[in-house]
């Protein structure tokens, strides 16, 4: 009893937060501006194809991306000193402890044709390099703002594999990376599925990032779901349905990568 009265509010606030507005897009989704039941914007998603396979390439570029960066700096932070690991995590998420906001406009600031590292590219006598508006610009956008939770969770997993496994690796013979390969990447792979899951959502659905660094001319899921709600083409009924394909997208690659966690959970992939 005393367990179902603690509960009661969590239930109650993921009832309002979470349940009822998927319900409410769902049903818009499935009806039109009059209210009677409609498949006509079901259907109509498949009209942007071409945006949703541009977000899935961008957002999976991102992703593996921030993998081959934040993998190695998560596995040196996690082999050095104690007190200095605090430090280096606390320098990851400096930046998160800025405005999402602020953060996108500062690379404009870089990235513009005028911007500071054009004027550096000047200065030394290089010709200069179109960086903003591009495919390149939104990536190392959604990069900068979403590798923290890739180092994070890898971070977390890294430091809690026990090193007598590893050096049991290496009394039998298994050098370096034979140890990494073998050992310590397999038994990150829940921080591995973690990061990806956590980067890849929020790059694919981003707006933000490609409206201000892509200009527009890169249109994203997050761009026509956002014009479709706000925009002058004013829609509710179109918008949630591209979000619930959205949603069902993002539940699929979920599904795909719980799949390789659990594989890897059994210990599946340990093999000296």
């Amino acid at each position: 009893m005393k367990a179902k009265s603690a509960a009661a509010p969590y239930a109650a606030w993921m009832s309002i937060f979470i349940i009822v507005p998927m319900i409410l897009v769902v049903i818009f989704a499935f009806t039109d501006k009059s209210g009677a039941f409609t498949f006509k914007n079901i259907a109509e998603v498949g009209q942007y194809s071409n945006v949703f396979l541009r977000s899935i390439w961008l957002g999976a570029l991102a992703t593996v991306i921030s993998l081959l960066l934040g993998y190695p700096l998560a596995y040196i932070i996690s082999h050095i000193n104690a007190r200095r690991q605090g430090m280096m995590i606390m320098l990851v998420m400096l930046p998160m402890w800025m405005n999402f906001l602020l953060r996108t406009y500062a690379w404009m600031t870089l990235l513009e044709d005028n911007g500071i590292i054009n004027s550096l590219l000047a200065s030394f006598g290089l010709g200069k390099l179109h960086l903003i508006n591009t495919q390149g610009a939104v990536v190392l956008g959604m990069v900068y703002n979403y590798i923290p939770y890739m180092i994070l969770p890898l971070y977390s997993v890294l430091t809690k594999i026990d090193s007598s496994v590893i050096e049991a690796a290496q009394d039998l013979g298994a050098n370096q990376m034979q140890v990494f390969s073998k050992v310590t990447f397999p038994m990150s792979m829940p921080g591995v599925i973690s990061g990806i899951t956590m980067v890849f959502v929020p790059a694919v659905s981003t707006f933000i990032i490609s409206k201000m660094l892509g200009g527009g001319a890169n249109l994203m899921i997050g761009d026509l779901i956002d014009m479709q709600f706000l925009g002058s083409a004013y829609n509710p009924n179109l918008g949630s349905a591209i979000s619930l394909v959205l949603m069902v997208l993002i539940l699929i690659c979920m599904g795909i990568m719980n799949q390789f966690d659990d594989g890897e959970s059994n210990g599946g992939g340990i093999m000296i």
